[in-house]
């Protein structure tokens, strides 16, 4: 009995899962994480793993975004962040900022589901429309190629939704023994963990003037459509701003013309900020078409936070 109870004291803890960077970008150039797992248990209310406002509320996963749709087109790599075994997988959604058709079921757009053993698995989501590259049953390795970024789901902007679970329940792959709570990262499951800063853009979006704050925080500043003669201003929220960090604000134009740009430099530590800039319509008023807008925070050369903007002139 004493033997026994010996081995069982010797045995090996169970071994977990080491992850890599799940898709070919470089964070702060190229894509950032723009959202983290919600570790704030009351609902209505969100919180990232280090109590910053980087996540959304009920948020799953840990969303690596792009910076432009063009990459779709140009192609950006989804890669198995460890080795395991294909679950399961979809492919043949449209890419459709829209989300026209996508219901609950299929809110994750092309997928991914990855079985890393001991009750570890990892989820890939809004994959490119016939980018997915393996099957059911497939053995991967760290860094195997299984599709593209895209825009599929329920997205309105290109990025990876990256999921972690253990025995079905989600995880945070930055505090996986303390989901739920906030603080340093505790046990983190990257191999490196990729950079953090508490700096974030809550929100962006068009108006037809510059809004008020209060407008902007409870969302009735937003503008869908507008017409030929509609002013367009595109603003942002951004939260923990610093002293030095630049916010560009931007919009093109249907044919992908830049209409205005404006960069501000912050000059001051900022709990919470607003900032807007626009352009009145021109004479023979603005041709019909959806508009892009962006807001980009940078520090130092490298991007914090991104957010993108979309009216419809009609």
């Amino acid at each position: 009995m004493r033997l026994l109870f010996l081995a069982l004291l010797a045995s090996p803890a169970v071994a977990q899962p080491e992850f890599a960077l799940p898709l070919d970008c470089d964070i702060g150039m190229t894509c950032f994480i723009e959202d983290y797992v919600d570790n704030a248990p009351e609902p209505g209310r969100q919180r990232d793993y280090a109590c910053g406002i980087n996540s959304r509320d009920k948020h799953k996963g840990t969303d690596f975004a792009l910076l432009d749709f063009g990459a779709i087109g140009r192609g950006v790599a989804v890669r198995a962040a460890a080795p395991g075994t294909v679950l399961r997988v979809r492919d043949g959604m449209a890419d459709d900022r829209l989300m026209r058709g996508v219901t609950s079921e299929t809110a994750c757009g092309n997928a991914v589901l990855l079985d890393h053993g001991d009750g570890f698995q990892t989820m890939y989501c809004h994959l490119r429309k016939d980018s997915v590259r393996v099957r059911p049953g497939t053995a991967v390795d760290t860094g195997t190629a299984l599709g593209m970024v895209g825009l599929s789901g329920q997205t309105n902007h290109p990025h990876l939704h990256f999921q972690v679970m253990r025995a079905g329940a989600v995880i945070d792959p930055f505090r996986p023994d303390a989901t739920g709570t906030c603080g340093a990262a505790e046990g983190s499951l990257w191999a490196i963990d990729p950079p953090y800063t508490k700096t974030g853009l809550i929100t962006a979006g068009f108006s037809d003037r510059v809004p008020e704050f209060d407008a902007v925080r409870d969302g009735s500043a937003r503008m869908a459509d507008g017409t030929s003669d509609t002013p367009l201003v595109v603003y942002a929220h951004a939260g923990h701003a610093e002293h030095g960090d630049l916010l560009t604000l931007l919009a093109t134009g249907p044919d992908g013309t830049e209409i205005f740009r404006r960069d501000s430099v912050l000059k001051a530590p900022q709990v919470s900020i607003m900032r807007a800039a626009g352009k009145k319509a021109p004479p023979e008023g603005w041709p019909p078409g959806d508009y892009l807008g962006e807001a980009l925070l940078t520090r130092a050369g490298k991007v914090i936070a991104h957010r993108f903007a979309h009216v419809t002139v009609r």
